[in-house]
Order: structure tokens, then C-alpha cells, then sequence
């Protein structure tokens, strides 16, 4: 859904299964000796490396009548029978292979991007899935979008990109204007990002049916960890008419989906006969200035309580 116009005013101053991604590694030629360059651990290694998805397993393990193993995954791909020598493979579990891997110790997966962790070689999966070193979505709503990064580089991705508007401050006004407001689909209206504190937030604003029912939501969220989120608070406003609706809270991590974030009702929400009372008018275009600002609540050492740092 396209906007017919926009006018932007910003004010300067100043474990799931499916959500776990096995650790790789690289196939090597296996010869009757040994190179002196490859080590014991990387040896290990190529043992738990399942033939056919070349990820490493986990149990069970399975192998066929000739010694031959992979995962529990492809077991059901290769329809039962072992890709290397064709056998039918049965219901064997390869438990020494899965003990041995009990005894192994192997850096998080996202170690390159600065996780300095080392565990046990079955506990690794459920770090990896919650590391706070694992890169983040885009958190584009508009479309599909696949990109993953860490958070300098989601912040170009969007700018080249998706070409979404950029502002340096923490407080915002922002005027929505739609010729047609009865055609509401569950579609993405805006996303505009903000620089403030040395962190950047995105501010999402849509429409979207809620049951029978069109409505019109505004909610911020921040770009990096749900730990660090909780630093800051924000506040939305819209009103007209000597009336408005303001909303106040602590933006969600992108960590969670804009759906989800969207779904919980995590946000200024308006009625669309509210939005168009805020219109004015004839009620028959929607006008809506949504204002707001963001702080960072600080702890007050001496009475122990938080106060918020305002931008100036």
C-alpha cells in the first residue's frame, strides 16, 4: 500500500528446530594416513560430518550394516538406504560415534563476529540458537526481505537498499496522509529509522485489519538486543479536536519479527473512526500527525531509582 503523500519532520537534537543452524564443516579427503597438518580434533570433526547434508550430527546417529553413518535428518531423505553403499540401513544407532562426541569442546558458530564462548559439543546448539553475538534480521516489514548482518551493516542495507528514510534526533513528527482510508489491507505503510544515543530505532507505522475491524498502529523498536532495549522508553501521541490518544513504553528488540511485535499489540493503536475524527474534515481522507520522542532511563545512584536523559 502506497501512501499519497508523507510528510516527515524530524526534530535534531542532538529452541526451535527450525531456528537452529548446525555448525559446518569442510569435507576432506579421507586417506589411510593421516596428513601432519590435519590435527586428531579436526579428524573428530569429519566423523560427525554427515555424508549427505555435510552438517555436523547429532543423535541419533545412525549407520548401516557396514559401518557407514549420517544424521537423523537424512535418514529419511536417502529413503532408508546408506549413500555410500547402498545397504539398507535399519534402526542402528552409532553410539560410540555419539559418545565420542560427548567428549568434545568447539567454539560458538558466531565466534568470527566476536563471541569468545566454548562449549561442550551438545550444548552448543541451544547457545547458538540464543547468542547475542548472532546476526540480526532485516527488520524491513514491507517485504520478505532476507538480509541478515550485524547492525551497522542492516543500517546501510536499509538506506541503499530499501531507500528508508534516515533522521538524527529523538523526537519526531510525522504526518500521514492517505486519499482513500477504506482500503486497508494488512500491508506496511512506513518505516523510518533514527539515530539517537548512539543507537538506532526504527519506527514502523501501518495499517492492518484487527478481526472485522481496520486499524491504524504506530510502534517503535530498537536495533540491537532486548537487554539493551530495556535502556530506553518512548512515547507516541496523535490527537486533534482538543483530544489525543498517548502512547508510552520500552521499544522491542528486533530480535523479535515485526509480525510479532505487531501481533501483540505493542503499540499506539487508532481505531479508523478515531483516525478519521483526528482527520478532521469531511472524514473522508485520513490525515493523521503522529509525534513523539525517545529517552534513555538512567539510574539515579543516590536515591536508587531511574530518571529519564531527555535529548537536548
Amino acid at each position: 500500500m502506497e501512501l499519497d503523500s508523507i510528510e516527515c519532520v524530524s526534530s535534531s537534537d542532538g529452541i526451535d528446530e527450525e531456528e537452529i543452524h548446525h555448525h559446518q564443516f569442510s569435507s576432506k579427503p579421507h586417506n589411510n594416513v593421516v596428513p601432519s597438518a590435519i590435527s586428531p580434533a579436526t579428524s573428530v570433526h569429519e566423523l560427525l560430518e554427515c555424508p549427505v547434508c555435510t552438517n555436523s550430527m547429532y543423535p541419533p546417529i545412525h549407520q548401516c550394516h557396514n559401518g557407514h553413518t549420517l544424521c537423523s535428518t537424512c535418514k529419511t531423505r536417502v529413503h532408508n538406504r546408506c549413500p555410500t553403499c547402498r545397504q539398507e540401513l535399519g534402526d542402528i544407532r552409532c553410539l560410540a560415534l555419539e559418545k565420542v562426541a560427548e567428549s568434545l569442546e568447539l567454539p560458538c558458530k558466531y565466534c568470527s563476529l566476536g563471541c569468545p564462548e566454548i562449549f561442550p559439543y551438545y550444548s552448543k546448539l541451544k547457545h547458538e540458537a540464543q547468542c547475542n553475538f548472532r546476526p540480526y534480521n532485516c527488520p524491513y516489514a514491507g517485504s520478505e526481505c532476507s538480509v541478515v548482518g550485524d547492525i551497522p551493516f542492516l543500517v546501510a542495507h536499509l538506506r541503499d537498499d530499501h531507500k528508508v528514510d534516515m533522521h538524527t534526533g529523538c523526537t519526531f513528527n510525522h504526518r500521514y496522509v492517505k486519499s482513500n482510508p477504506r482500503e486497508v489491507e494488512n500491508a506496511t505503510w512506513m518505516l523510518t529509522v533514527f539515530n539517537c544515543f548512539g543507537q538506532y530505532f526504527c519506527l514502523h507505522f501501518e495499517a492492518f485489519q484487527l478481526g472485522m475491524a481496520p486499524v491504524y498502529m504506530a510502534f517503535l523498536r530498537f536495533m540491537g538486543d532486548e537487554t539493551e532495549a530495556r535502556n530506553y522508553s518512548y512515547s507516541l501521541e496523535v490527537g486533534a479536536n482538543g483530544r489525543k490518544l498517548i502512547w508510552e513504553g520500552t521499544p522491542r528488540s528486533i530480535r523479535d519479527s515485526h509480525r510479532k511485535v505487531r501481533d501483540s499489540h505493542d503499540g499506539l493503536i487508532i481505531q479508523r473512526n478515531m483516525a478519521l475524527f483526528f482527520s478532521g474534515g469531511d472524514r473522508k481522507e485520513l490525515k493523521l500527525r503522529v509525534t513523539g520522542r525517545i529517552w534513555k532511563e538512567q539510574q539515579n545512584p543516590d536515591a536508587g531509582v531511574c530518571i529519564p536523559n531527555l535529548c537536548s
